[in-house]
């Protein structure tokens, strides 16, 4: 027996083809008729089910609505469908409604889509929202199919305006989870095969910055923001039709025919190159959207926090000169950090009179500050940093100390430099950054794109060397600086990506007015820095005429092999992928690999002075 629903599936992925070249256009033409085929279908279906019921379903009391992605009308091509039975419990007894929705699930089921379904009451909906932070999210997009609409949309409004009234205690649990969903997946901009909806930057963010504009306590963002939304659609949907399955991974496997069906691929160029570059290109844009819709996320969720402390008793100017507080606003308290920069608000900010046009260093003494107090830049100073003459060259003294600062501040690092990297700040220090930001590995060992992978490794490397010897400023600078370079050199077409470094790294560090020691040893461990890991997994540690060789790479001097095995350790300990490319959390550094290292490492040592 035909239902309405049969075949829905097809008929989804039929309203979802590329056109005649082969590229997706009109993303949001296609999702809005794939929303309204499926509202069209489902409601066909109720009048089916509840027609051929032995009984008779009242026309007020008990309604089907959409959440999720339908609810939203953002519905893809092979998108599960997230449909709720509402009802009045003097409506139906329970065998009745049972079989109501027996009738509904069934159908859905046999024609092969994934359904997330649910029966509840009103009350049960609105208990559920008021635990369930996704259950909340996904109220927010209500969209009634069939049935007793009024009974949907006074639902819908009461979870709504239960969130509203609970936002201002709810704000921490969505920050929150919002936080350890950044934790479990990290930044779409930076990974070579991300979750497009759970990563930073991804879809999941964009529906916790309608929730927060939905609480009154931010407003959302506009323009390039929803210029970002609508085209991380297009990919979802461009995902879809390349896996032909509801996923929001975009894994290796899949990622030429998205690139080719975003019309992101050079017909003109050979096979290979073309998939190459479509790749590269598709990298960039993930990049571009994520940074956007995750600077939207900081901004609005910045918003937020601060529509909550300014609901007390604030601070006026003009009571400076006529005070009539009586003692009951409080002043803004601003914490000194360094020369214009406070904290304020649990946030790195710029101190008042505080002028960027004029200070090329406030990029850097505002990094430095957030490290340290490890705070979030607040999303407005980064935004008046874009203003500050930065530049690439002629470097005072006190530039190069924060900078090493900067890149010795741990683990904190990464979310400091792509604050930052969101408003182009590195690419102005370092011109040659721009030729890898963004740019996925070729290599599916690598999770990262090529500039987060060297900003990880960079995060990892510490002062203390193997031996437990402390290295002095210049070998440390020298060290850090060859972790945020080490894979400079990787360019398209380049055969040889740490000779091709080693070839950048002078001209940069020069430029910047590091010493000739600094640059010395930073360019011999970016040249070196494939060595070592290479003759432990391939050469004999015993062969003397191997370990004499390895010595001389790096100058016959035992603290250089020491910054080496770092550089090496903190290469390897960043990397992660299993063998079928799928990202996980397993790194390509274990103790069997590092008792290989040291014991390459031993026999070059062995060939060196006594120090």
């Amino acid at each position: 027996m035909t239902s309405a629903v049969d075949g829905l599936g097809a008929r989804f992925m039929e309203l979802s083809k590329p056109d005649d070249d082969g590229v997706y256009r009109n993303g949001a033409s296609k999702r809005k008729a794939r929303t309204a085929l499926a509202v069209s279908a489902i409601a066909q279906l109720w009048s089916e089910a509840t027609g051929a019921l032995p009984f008779a379903i009242p026309e007020q009391g008990v309604g089907l609505a959409a959440v999720g992605s339908l609810g939203r009308g953002q519905i893809g091509p092979s998108s599960d469908l997230d449909l709720v039975l509402i009802y009045e419990p003097h409506a139906l007894n329970d065998s009745q409604l049972n079989a109501l929705a027996d009738a509904l699930w069934y159908p859905l089921w046999d024609s092969g889509l994934d359904l997330d379904h649910s029966v509840r009451t009103r009350q049960q909906c609105e208990g559920v929202t008021d635990h369930d932070l996704p259950a909340a999210m996904g109220w927010l997009d209500v969209r009634p199919i069939a049935g007793d609409a009024e009974l949907i949309t006074a639902t819908a409004g009461s979870i709504l305006e239960r969130w509203r009234k609970a936002a201002r205690k709810r704000l921490p649990e969505l920050l929150e989870s919002a936080q350890s969903r950044l934790d479990s997946f990290g930044r779409m901009a930076y990974l070579n095969q991300p979750d497009i909806k759970e990563a930073r930057g991804g879809l999941r963010d964009t529906v916790l910055i309608s929730a927060l504009a939905a609480s009154w306590l931010a407003d959302r963002p506009h323009g390039n923001y929803d210029d970002a939304v609508e085209r991380l659609l297009d990919v979802r949907d461009c995902i879809h039709l390349a896996a032909a399955k509801d996923t929001d991974l975009m894994l290796t496997q899949y990622q030429p025919a998205i690139a080719q069906t975003l019309g992101l691929a050079d017909p003109t160029l050979p096979e290979d190159e073309r998939a190459t570059l479509s790749i590269d290109d598709l990298q960039m844009l993930l990049a571009r959207i994520g940074r956007q819709i995750a600077f939207s996320w900081e901004l609005t969720s910045s918003r937020a926090k601060h529509a909550l402390t300014h609901e007390r008793p604030r601070f006026a100017f003009f009571q400076l000169l006529n005070p009539r507080s009586g003692g009951k606003r409080e002043a803004p308290v601003f914490r000194t950090l360094a020369p214009g920069v406070v904290e304020h608000e649990n946030e790195v900010a710029l101190a008042v009179g505080a002028k960027p046009a004029k200070h090329a260093d406030l990029p850097l003494r505002v990094a430095v500050a957030a490290a340290q107090a490890k705070l979030p830049i607040n999303p407005l100073t980064l935004r008046n940093l874009k203003h500050c003459p930065v530049r690439d060259r002629d470097w005072s003294i006190e530039e190069r100390t924060l900078l090493i600062r900067l890149l010795g501040a741990g683990d904190v690092l990464p979310r400091v430099w792509e604050e930052l990297d969101f408003i182009n700040i590195p690419g102005h220090w370092i011109p040659e950054w721009l030729g890898v930001r963004n740019r996925p590995s070729a290599s599916a060992a690598h999770r990262y794109t090529i500039d987060q992978h060297m900003i990880e490794v960079v995060s990892r490397l510490g002062r203390v060397a193997p031996d437990g010897r402390r290295y002095d400023d210049a070998r440390y600078a020298a060290l850090l600086l060859a972790g945020l370079l080490h894979d400079i050199g990787k360019r398209p077409g380049v055969p040889d990506h740490a000779i091709e470094g080693a070839r950048h790294v002078p001209v940069i560090l020069r430029r910047l007015g590091f010493s000739e020691d600094i640059v010395r040893i930073a360019t011999l461990l970016v040249r070196e820095h494939l060595t070592l890991s290479e003759f432990a997994t391939g050469r004999d540690p015993e062969d003397p005429a191997v370990a004499e060789e390895l010595a001389a790479r790096v100058d016959h001097d035992p603290l250089t092999l020491d910054m080496l095995f770092d550089l090496t350790r903190a290469d390897g300990s960043s990397l992660g992928a299993t063998a079928n490319e799928a990202i996980t959390k397993k790194y390509g550094w274990s103790r069997w690999r590092e008792s290989l290292v040291r014991t390459m490492a031993d026999a070059a040592r062995s060939r060196m002075p006594r120090s």
